[in-house]
């Protein structure tokens, strides 16, 4: 499913349409328990399940320094709109100073773009409303991923870039196929 096809600009300092949601994270202790738990409680799923970790992962920064880390990700179509289950697994990130600070729960929602050059209008229109990159990354070749601090004007962090995991090879599904 393409959340990223209406191409939105930002004119006047403002999009000129509304940045679509393509997805809501979470992040969790154990992807283990809690793809059983949104499964078993909501029906969300099939879950493609990515262990991001390098070479695919690379390119990540904290607060503009290189800081390599690993997590485990799951995604489902919930509707028009992706579910991901965040495992932070090594190494400094966003995800672990959220479990850390405020536990598991909604850690970001997503407004993904079509192109590497949207992405870089995109954090660039953030930057100038003061919303900073936090952290940063690739996976593979053609996915760039950013999350700006919008919690002083929101009280969450956004997403954006140029894709999602879901254009990658899943190391496995939950629940598993019969």
């Amino acid at each position: 499913m393409d959340h990223t096809s209406k191409r939105v600009t930002f004119e006047s300092g403002r999009p000129s349409g509304p940045l679509p949601i393509s997805q809501i994270a979470f992040v969790v202790r154990d992807i283990e328990k809690a793809l059983e738990d949104f499964n078993r409680t909501l029906g969300w799923g099939p879950w493609n399940i990515y262990e991001h970790k390098p070479p695919v992962l690379h390119d990540t920064y904290l607060r503009g320094k290189p800081a390599p880390y690993t997590m485990i990700g799951a995604e489902a179509h919930v509707g028009p709109v992706d579910v991901e289950l965040i495992q932070p697994v090594e190494g400094p990130s966003i995800y672990q100073e959220w479990l850390d600070e405020h536990g598991e729960g909604v850690h970001h929602i997503a407004v993904m773009r079509a192109t590497l050059e949207d992405a870089k209008e995109t954090e660039e229109y953030f930057d100038k409303l003061g919303a900073p990159v936090i952290m940063e990354g690739r996976l593979g070749k053609s996915i760039r991923f950013f999350y700006v601090d919008t919690q002083p004007t929101l009280k969450i962090i956004m997403e954006s870039g140029s894709g999602h995991a879901l254009e990658m090879t899943p190391v496995r599904v939950y629940p598993p196929e019969d």
